[in-house]
């Protein structure tokens, strides 16, 4: 029930709150777990929510409450940009997107495609139509990707999600929400490194006894513990603001997602340090983190795109 956790009732959802989804998130942070959240949760049912119609909404939303439709969002571009041509009563799509998550096991892709304007439109795209090519792409955080390739893919006025020539309004709303549940994720993740690390150099002995009695580790636990819970503070803030507070949309989620991929490298690295040589190896599940952390770090934008935003908000 899981992915239905914030779909409204109406869709068969359980239909609570944004913050709600984010006490799931991170805990599903704490254990790495690769359930479709960020693809389907965080970023296709977001633009449903936000911009899809009602009969977008009745035919997916639904289905991914009960588990069985995934959702992708495509929007980062390489080398082919996505255009979106106007043919006689509709569109035809060319281009690539890179960085799709779980596009390879998605029943439909949310894209954004830019017209000769270059205004951006997003559409909803089934990826066993012709003209749609998906490669699947390994990540070193676990979590799996895809290229999702389009040639002339023609689509109709009712694929499009949102208002047509909206889609950087709609895609930068959804990209709040997901950077609030990213967050969230990272901050379970960083708590879960934190945990497993002092339980190991309370056991680890040197010189005879547990390494965790030297005052030097000590004051290093306690500079991620102290980031930690300045984490989970603007964490909590990013939640609540989607739920309560429209107007600070736009800048606690940026806030949040500042503070908790910093505090998540920093956590991971420390976690490393203190673990020794068994923690750069696949068999001791500390080096996950790290490897996830440095993904998390750059999904979604980079702690310096974050505090600019957050500066250009508040004028600075």
């Amino acid at each position: 029930g899981w992915l239905g956790l914030q779909i409204p009732e109406e869709y068969d959802g359980l239909g609570l709150g944004f913050f709600d989804l984010c006490v799931v998130l991170e805990h599903s942070g704490r254990e790495l777990m690769p359930e479709p959240f960020i693809s389907t949760l965080l970023l296709g049912t977001q633009a449903l929510l936000l911009g899809g119609t009602e009969a977008q909404r009745k035919s997916l939303l639904p289905r991914v409450a009960s588990g069985e439709a995934l959702l992708a969002f495509g929007y980062e571009e390489a080398a082919s940009p996505v255009v979106a041509n106007a043919v006689d009563d509709g569109f035809e799509l060319s281009g690539e997107k890179v960085q799709v998550l779980d596009a390879h096991v998605a029943d439909r892709i949310i894209v954004s495609a830019a017209a000769a304007d270059g205004a951006l439109t997003a559409f909803l795209v089934d990826p066993s139509l012709d003209g749609v090519s998906i490669t699947r792409q390994h990540r070193i955080d676990g979590l799996m990707s895809a290229i999702v390739s389009m040639d002339k893919l023609a689509l109709g006025p009712e694929d499009i999600v949102g208002e047509p020539g909206g889609g950087a309004l709609l895609l930068d709303a959804v990209l709040q929400r997901a950077c609030a549940g990213v967050a969230a994720q990272m901050l379970g993740a960083s708590e879960q490194a934190f945990d497993d690390t002092i339980a190991y150099i309370k056991e680890r002995e040197q010189f005879g006894v547990p390494i965790g009695s030297f005052q030097a580790l000590q004051h290093r636990a306690v500079s991620v513990y102290t980031e930690i819970a300045l984490t989970r503070s603007v964490v909590l803030a990013a939640a609540r603001a989607i739920d309560d507070s429209p107007d600070d949309v736009a800048r606690y989620p940026a806030l949040a997602k500042a503070t908790a991929s910093e505090t998540f490298l920093h956590a991971a690295k420390e976690a490393i340090q203190m673990h020794g040589g068994i923690g750069v190896t696949d068999e001791h599940d500390i080096g996950f983190y790290m490897k996830r952390a440095h993904a998390a770090y750059m999904t979604f934008g980079k702690p310096s795109q974050h505090r600019q935003r957050w500066a250009a908000l508040h004028g600075y």
